[in-house]
Order: structure tokens, then C-alpha cells, then sequence
């Protein structure tokens, strides 16, 4: 029994390990989208030509129309992928949030967000590309919508723990605080070009990006605060 039972998984292991073309049919598609991801993020939706994607990929256009069929579905995974990288991140932390005072724990999540930002450039520049042109193109995905809202009832479950245990100000509105913590996190780095040149300064050294970090702390730290007679 106990040979059959190995040569079964043995069965199930070899069924499971690619095959070499399944590997290059991977690899193929993975290079395709990389270098989508960085067209998009420096170039916006309208910008991007799908002969200079298949170029860079080193692969013929019919591959990319192979893959992913139309130059908007390309872009949708694009923002789909970056986006759930950014949800999928966040929610990760609500094991550990839970184990702490909700101040502590938003501030966790601010600091997540904020270092986030920080690692994945291509994140603000598609996000402001579609600001730019009114969502329009985010709004043919299904998932993007969907998976945006357990991070506002992540924050909600937080706020509604600081209310019962007095640690927080009454009254706080989860997706106003999410938008708080975003712009704290990104406003100084999606313009940090122009008012470094406005102010002669360099907004993205490393000891003004701490400094800045620092205050924001504090700011939401204060604002969270119960309030006082």
C-alpha cells in the first residue's frame, strides 16, 4: 500500500512540474509584462505602443496579442497586479495589527503604506496616469473595486476597538482616514521634482524623507487622540 501511495504522489509531482515549453510559454509571458509595467508607469495607457513593448521583450506582436489579447487588457492586469500587491500587502497586516492598541496599529499601517509607496514607484506614476485620464480605463476592470474594500473595513474593525477602549476620538470615518494616510505617504514623493526646484530643496534625500515621516507620525498621532474639554 505504502508503495502505491508514494507512486501516486510521485505521479501527482511529475504531472505538476512543467514541462521546458510550459516553462518558456511562463518565462515569455513574465518578460512581456515587466517591461509593460515599466512602459505604462513611465508612459501612461495612451502613450505606449505595443510595438515597443514586443521589442523590448525581444518577441513578435502576435505574441502579446497572444497572451493577453488587446493592448487595454495588458494595461488592466498591469494596475490589477500593482494594485493587488498593494492590497494583498496591507491585509497581511491584520494578524498583527489585532494584537495591538488601534493608534499603534494605524500607525502600523501608515508605515506600511508609506514604505510601500517608497519601494514601488510604478504604483504612483499608473496611479496618477489614471487621475490624469479620469479612471477611465481602471473602470473596465471587475476585481480592482472589490478588492479595495477590506482594507476599509480593516480600518474599520480598528476604529471601532479605539472607540470601545477610549483610545481614539469618536466619530472617525474609515475611508477618510485611509485617504489621510495616503496622502501623508505620496503627496511628497509623486511632486517631490517640482517643489524640490520651487523650494531648493531635495524632498527625496533620505534625512528629509525621515524627517518627514517623523511629523507624520505625530500629526496622525494627535489627530487620533480622544478629545479633551
Amino acid at each position: 500500500m505504502m508503495s502505491d501511495i508514494n507512486q501516486d504522489e510521485r505521479a501527482v509531482t511529475f504531472q505538476r512540474t512543467p514541462t521546458k515549453r510550459q516553462q518558456l510559454t511562463q518565462n515569455t509571458r513574465q518578460r512581456i509584462f515587466d517591461i509593460a509595467v515599466q512602459e505604462f508607469a513611465d508612459k501612461g495607457f495612451s502613450g505606449v505602443r505595443v510595438e515597443t513593448i514586443a521589442a523590448l521583450a525581444g518577441v513578435n506582436i502576435r505574441m502579446i496579442y497572444h497572451y493577453f489579447e488587446n493592448k487595454q487588457n495588458l494595461y488592466i492586469e498591469v494596475l490589477e497586479f500593482v494594485l493587488g500587491q498593494l492590497r494583498s500587502e496591507e491585509l497581511k497586516l491584520k494578524g498583527d495589527i489585532h494584537q495591538t492598541d488601534a493608534v499603534e496599529g494605524i500607525l502600523q499601517l501608515y508605515d506600511f503604506i508609506e514604505s510601500h509607496f517608497s519601494r514601488h514607484r510604478e504604483l504612483q506614476s499608473l496611479l496618477q496616469w489614471e487621475n490624469l485620464n479620469k479612471a477611465e480605463t481602471l473602470k473596465h476592470s471587475a476585481r480592482i473595486q472589490a478588492m479595495s474594500f477590506p482594507i476599509r473595513s480593516l480600518l474599520t474593525e480598528l476604529i471601532l476597538l479605539g472607540e470601545r477602549k477610549g483610545t481614539l476620538r469618536p466619530g472617525i470615518d474609515a475611508l477618510h482616514l485611509y485617504v489621510t494616510l495616503v496622502s501623508l505617504s505620496v503627496f511628497h514623493k509623486s511632486n517631490a521634482f517640482t517643489i524640490s526646484y520651487m523650494f531648493e530643496t531635495d524632498l527625496l534625500a533620505v534625512d528629509w524623507q525621515q524627517q518627514h515621516k517623523h511629523q507624520a507620525y505625530e500629526m496622525i498621532r494627535a489627530w487620533l487622540k480622544p478629545l479633551t474639554d
